[in-house]
């Protein structure tokens, strides 16, 4: 062996028998902290995201016939006039879906707290706001 390479071997030689360094300013870093700095790179991030959303399942909102639009007119009416008494109601309206096409259809159970007639929304007590268009089914209770 060459002169030069013992001398680098000596000096490796010695850092092996050396205490292990602890910083007095920086906490010790944990072992799962210190695992993932050597997890592999994640390049699809948002990818899983991207295919529950297309997974996910919106319904249509069906079409309401000439009867049935008259008789959810109906009720409101009855309603605007009973407003004062904060009646107790049960409605099932169309929410649309704000991502894709389509949407769910959500039934809210309270009692009426502001019937808005220029924006044509009811405020129920539990805050839901539910747009008069958007009504499919409704109930006194």
């Amino acid at each position: 062996m060459s002169e030069e390479k013992k001398k680098v071997s000596f000096a490796y030689e010695e850092m092996l028998h050396m205490p292990h360094h602890v910083s007095g300013k920086h906490p010790q870093m944990s072992r799962y902290d210190r695992a993932a700095q050597f997890s592999p790179f994640a390049a699809l991030t948002g990818h899983e995201a991207a295919v529950q959303e297309a997974a996910r399942v919106t319904e249509e909102r069906a079409e309401l016939d000439e009867g049935e639009k008259e008789r959810l007119n109906e009720i409101l009416y009855t309603l605007l006039e009973k407003y004062q008494g904060h009646p107790d109601i049960s409605v099932t309206y169309f929410c649309p879906d704000a991502r894709k096409s389509g949407g769910r259809y959500v039934t809210e159970t309270g009692r009426i707290q502001k019937l808005d007639t220029f924006r044509r929304t009811i405020l129920l007590d539990n805050q839901s706001e539910i747009p008069m268009d958007q009504i499919s089914n409704i109930q006194e209770k």
